[in-house]
C-alpha cells in the first residue's frame, strides 16, 4: 500500500511553511494516486493539530480526500485517506 508521511515537528511555528507543506503533500498524493497520507503533528499543546484540521476542513482541500482519521493510539498523528483513481 502506497503511503506518504509528513512530519511537521521542524516547522511547527512557521505558519506559511505548514500550509505549503500540507498543500504539497495533498497535491503529491492526488498526482501519484497515493491511498494514505500520515501527518505527524506531535502531541504538544494541540495547537498544531487544530491548525492542520482547520486546513484539511477547507472545502477545496476536503473535496480532494475521502476521509480523515485521528489515530486513537497516538494523539499526535492523523491519517488522510484518498480514493484510488479508476
Amino acid at each position: 500500500m502506497a503511503k506518504l508521511k509528513l512530519d511537521l515537528h521542524d516547522i511547527y511555528n512557521k505558519g506559511d511553511k505548514i500550509e505549503q507543506a500540507l498543500n504539497n503533500i495533498i497535491e503529491e498524493a492526488v498526482e501519484k494516486n497515493i491511498k494514505t497520507v500520515e501527518i505527524i503533528t506531535g502531541k504538544g499543546s494541540g495547537q498544531l493539530k487544530k491548525r492542520v484540521l482547520k486546513f484539511l476542513d477547507q472545502p477545496h482541500i476536503k473535496s480532494q480526500y475521502h476521509r480523515l482519521n485521528k489515530d486513537s493510539k497516538n494523539h499526535g498523528r492523523l491519517f488522510v485517506y484518498f480514493k484510488k483513481a479508476k
